[in-house]
């Protein structure tokens, strides 16, 4: 008997449904998603986002400026401010350091080129937030001060500003290209009755940058007058140099008048082709209306269920930051400015600005590979036109512009993770070739990274963290390589992905510097200082995501890591050293302010404690995000801070991109279902969660039992389900061998090279070499200057200057080979300080200024004693009476770091301590601006005399100079001293 389709298809599905759970449906919303968007969440505290309207990815950012400077001002816009001075049409969201804010524009009855911000009368207006409002896409504000209501929307490339004035006398207009940063050039070109053009080129973070624009009026130009530089109004713009000008506009029936305005980074035509193609006639309500569609369309890419409306408000508001950044950064007719601040156009992709990738590549880029997949070819694809136009791909680009800021090479693992994810829309063999080209330059730290397996603390500052990140970068060059079948570049790569072993203390277990291959020291876990990026030994010793099973060899068991970990977040929630206003957000030493400990939550799942990592998440996700202004614990970052929110609050995280894993934390939301590019959807749910309810009993993928706590990223992007049971209790869900994620590096294992740990590198009468390695049952191999290499087995003793040479083998590997200089110091010399130097800035410590090692200019690599706020006093003993002539001591100065020249060095001689001789003092300019960092020697002559002391005294600055950035925070001035030569 055959059966006919129809009962085969009945049979089938009730076959299905016996062996299944009920399909689920998917979550639905029950309003306009854009209405769950608070756009001031991260306007106060620390978070340095701005509420002005702008589109997904888009190139204009059109918001208020309250804030012309200071840390809390990177966007223009803070919460606690009272003063509107404009509204400008570029707009940086989270970031740490300043720029953008150009071309601002303010309505006011009153002509005046002053801003206010000096106190006098100026054309800044009084606002309250009760008539302010803030949406996607749009802005409106009231303007106490000349009762002017505003309000502005955008398209990509242009936007439209209405103001209503409240009569049709005295509706002025200022324009003020001066505004914000450094202004390198300008232009204001009144076009006609209607039109204005010109450009401003300026320098801040981005020394050169270019932006060109187009203004079009609803309303007639009845005059229009120019700043003579000194606030005098004049009627004609000699050869375009004013740098202000004020517009009075014929309005005789009091009409809103909408102001219309395109930018581009190419010139004043491609400004005007794109404020043409995408305002041209349109009106303000029918721009606002295509933007906010536009962003409802965006936020539709993930849909939540939930009754709790700050919850879901903080969720979409992420979801919104996410998509703030990068910037489109090229015109209608694919033109753009690249990184050789030429012009270029293609139609094949959309080219962009704006990388955070120190922040980004960790969660940002891995939420882009399931919702915004076509978005992530553009994005590598323009890395690799960056890299054409450059010659090397972004760490931080802004507006054509290399920043250097921040470290690691995370172009790398934003491709990397992308292709591994079936994401090629670009030149794969190009893109590889630009990655390893990044991985081999010979600056910031990798010519050592290569050459010694780390990066040591005397040659490139922030040492361990650039050795933990390009050692991850790195080992994504080999995930791609050996994807390709690279086997050579395979090799290469993941023994450099093991070089996290070389900066592995055993005994404290943390990663710490190392110096002259020494630990570097004083050591304190809590301490900020310069071996770190914005962090202390706490916050990067769990920095080890491609190899989390050797990080565990190292620590000695899982166990070990557990307790560390909670040692991490139950450790005193203080740091101490350099003050670092990044670091924020702390659960005991955990500081979700800031990146580096993004992933550590989630590292109980790997040591089988899932019910711990739901803990934290959980904390953090509702302790740390708050449905308030400074509802985010740090910088936003480009989004970083935001797609940690919203992939944690899915239930899931991208520990380590490029392993195609995502860890499993805990859901936050009812449900879940995320609208993919292939057309298929994804839905999560939870339940049985409540407030209580924050562990996972089960979780079953599909319908079937998930025994393991990690989903890979196929069970994602193919679509399906995934169903949590939460309890009020830990459960044992994950908490089984082999149920937990893994990383691990098996393949071409390197040996970590030994270090010195004990033995004074400048020494007396002797020292004791004791000698040491991270790994068990390895040899170690030692030579004295050109010595043969013998076995170490007992501690050896040097007694005169040497150089130490030193290696270790197990089986067939070997380390490379380290060499470490000793020096003897003259026994009889001996100096005393009467002033206390910063722990973090010692220099090898209390004989650091006659120790015979000289200085570089970078501060940050350990050899420069510093001295805060304090004048620094030493007395040099020689030992006995010696005939001197000539007295000297080098000082630093980098004015960026705070770093100043003593005002005032003072040189005395004696000959028992008691009673000194007076030298001619010498007297310094400090306070004089100097962008250059240099070393100065200080030197004193005397006819030759026998003398036993020395002394020397450096008078401090002080309070930093009302130019310098640290002026209004109250800043003091550091003295950085190196090396008091007598001769």
């Amino acid at each position: 008997m055959k059966l006919k389709p129809t009962v085969t298809i009945i049979i089938l599905s009730l076959f299905l449904s016996c062996n299944n759970s009920p399909a689920i449906p998917e979550a639905q919303k029950d309003q306009p998603l854009i209405n769950y968007v608070n756009t001031f969440i991260g306007t106060g505290g620390h978070g340095h986002t701005y509420p002005g309207a702008t589109l997904p990815f888009g190139m204009m950012q059109l918001s208020p400026d309250t804030r012309l400077k200071g840390w809390d001002g990177c966007s223009g816009y803070h919460y606690l401010d009272e003063y509107i001075y404009g509204f400008s049409h570029t707009h940086l969201s989270g970031t740490g350091i300043s720029d953008y804010g150009d071309v601002l524009l303010m309505p006011t009855n009153t002509p005046i080129f002053n801003n206010g911000a000096d106190g006098k009368k100026g054309y800044r207006a009084h606002f309250s937030h009760e008539n302010e409002v803030a949406e996607p896409g749009y802005y409106k504000v009231h303007l106490d001060s000349t009762n002017i209501d505003v309000e502005l929307t955008v398209s990509l490339r242009s936007g439209v500003h209405k103001y209503q004035y409240p009569n049709s006398e005295n509706q002025y207009l200022v324009i003020d290209l001066q505004h914000r940063d450094k202004l390198l050039d300008c232009k204001i070109n009144k076009l006609n009755d209607y039109e204005i053009n010109g450009f401003r080129y300026s320098e801040a973070w981005a020394k050169d940058q270019r932006l060109f624009y187009h203004i079009k009026f609803s309303h007639p130009i009845k005059a229009i007058v120019y700043d003579d530089g000194d606030g005098t109004a004049i009627s004609k713009n000699y050869k375009f140099e004013s740098k202000k000008a004020i517009v009075t506009f014929n309005n005789p029936n009091n009409e809103p008048l909408l102001v219309k305005t395109g930018i581009s980074a190419v010139d004043e035509k491609g400004a005007k082709d794109n404020m043409t193609a995408e305002i041209g006639t349109k009106t303000f309500n029918e721009v606002k209306t295509e933007a906010q569609n536009y962003w409802e369309k965006q936020l539709e890419k993930i849909v939540i269920e939930s009754d709790d409306l700050d919850k879901k408000t903080n969720f979409y508001t992420a979801l919104y930051h996410t998509m703030i950044a990068p910037n489109r950064y090229q015109d209608v007719d694919g033109r753009y400015r690249g990184m050789d601040l030429e012009i270029h156009q293609t139609q094949e992709f959309d080219y962009y600005t704006v990388f955070s990738l120190w922040d980004t590549y960790r969660a940002a880029h891995p939420l882009y590979t399931i919702i915004e997949q076509e978005k992530t070819n553009d994005f590598i694809n323009t890395f690799l036109a960056k890299y054409d136009e450059g010659g090397i791909m972004p760490m931080w680009d802004l507006a054509g512009n290399y920043t250097d800021c921040m470290i690691g090479y995370h172009a790398v693992p934003v491709i990397a993770d992308a292709y591994l994810k079936g994401i090629k829309d670009y030149d794969t063999e190009k893109a590889f070739e630009a990655m390893k080209h990044s991985a081999t330059l010979n600056k910031f730290g990798l010519k050592a990274y290569k050459k010694y397996g780390f990066i040591p603390v005397d040659e490139e500052s922030e040492s361990v963290s650039k050795t933990l990140e390009y050692a991850y970068d790195d080992w994504t060059i080999a995930q791609m390589a050996k994807a390709m079948g690279k086997d050579e570049d395979y090799k290469t790569y993941i023994q450099r992905a093991q070089y996290y072993k070389n900066v592995f203390d055993p005994e404290t277990k943390f990663m710490r510097g190392r110096f002259r291959n020494t630990w570097f020291a004083p050591f304190n876990p809590y301490e900020v200082n310069f071996n770190y990026t914005e962090a202390n030994a706490w916050q990067y010793s769990f920095y080890v995501p491609q190899d989390i099973s050797g990080f565990i060899n190292l620590l000695g068991g899982k166990d070990k890591l557990e307790v560390q970990l909670d040692e991490l977040f139950n450790a005193k929630s203080e740091t101490s050293g350099r003050n670092q206003s990044d670091i924020t957000g702390l659960i005991g030493q955990y500081a979700h302010g800031n990146e580096p400990s993004h992933h550590m939550a989630y590292l109980y799942n790997f040591v089988n404690k899932p019910h711990k990592t739901q803990e934290k998440v959980h904390q953090i996700l509702t302790e740390l995000y708050k449905n308030e202004p400074d509802g985010i614990s740090g910088n936003e970052d480009c989004g970083q801070m935001s797609a940690w929110y919203v992939l944690s609050s899915m239930g899931f995280y991208s520990v380590t991109p490029g392993s195609n894993e995502y860890i499993i934390g805990a859901p936050l939301f009812d449900k879940v279902t995320i609208h993919l590019e292939n057309g298929k959807k994804f839905t999560i749910v939870a339940n049985n969660l409540s407030e209580a309810n924050i562990y996972v009993e089960y979780v079953k993928l599909n319908g079937k039992d998930l025994e393991v706590t990690y989903l890979k990223h196929e069970d994602v992007i193919n679509g399906g389900t995934l169903e949590f049971s939460m309890t009020d209790n830990p459960a044992v869900w994950g908490s089984r061998k082999g149920n937990e994620p893994m990383t691990e590096i098996t393949d071409h294992i390197i040996l970590p090279s030994p270090y010195i740990e004990n033995g004074d590198i400048t020494f007396r009468d002797s020292t004791r070499v004791v000698l040491n390695t991270s790994e068990n049952h390895a040899k170690i191999f030692y030579a004295l200057d050109d010595s043969n290499f013998q076995l170490y087995e007992n501690p050896f003793v040097v007694t005169e200057d040497a150089k130490v040479k030193l290696y270790s083998e197990k089986e067939d590997l070997k380390s490379p080979v380290l060499t470490t200089p000793f020096f003897k110091i003259d026994p009889n010399l001996n100096i005393t300080l009467q002033s206390e130097y910063a722990n973090q800035y010692s220099a090898g410590g209390n004989d650091a200024l006659i120790d015979g090692i000289r200085s570089t200019k970078n501060y940050r690599t350990g050899s420069w004693q510093g001295y805060w706020n304090t004048d620094l006093i030493a007395t040099v003993d020689l030992g006995r009476q010696k005939a001197i002539n000539t007295i000297s001591v080098n000082f630093l100065r980098d004015q960026g770091a705070w770093i100043f020249y003593p005002t005032e060095v003072r040189c005395l001689v004696s000959k028992d301590d008691k009673t000194y001789k007076a030298l001619p003092s010498q007297k310094i300019n400090a306070i004089e601006k100097n962008s250059d960092i240099e070393i100065k020697t200080v030197e004193f002559k005397i006819p030759m005399t026998e003398y036993k002391y020395v002394k020397i005294i450096a008078k401090k600055l002080g309070e930093l100079p009302e130019w310098h950035l640290g002026y209004p925070m109250d800043g003091r001035s550091w003295i950085f001293a190196d090396e008091i030569s007598i001769k």
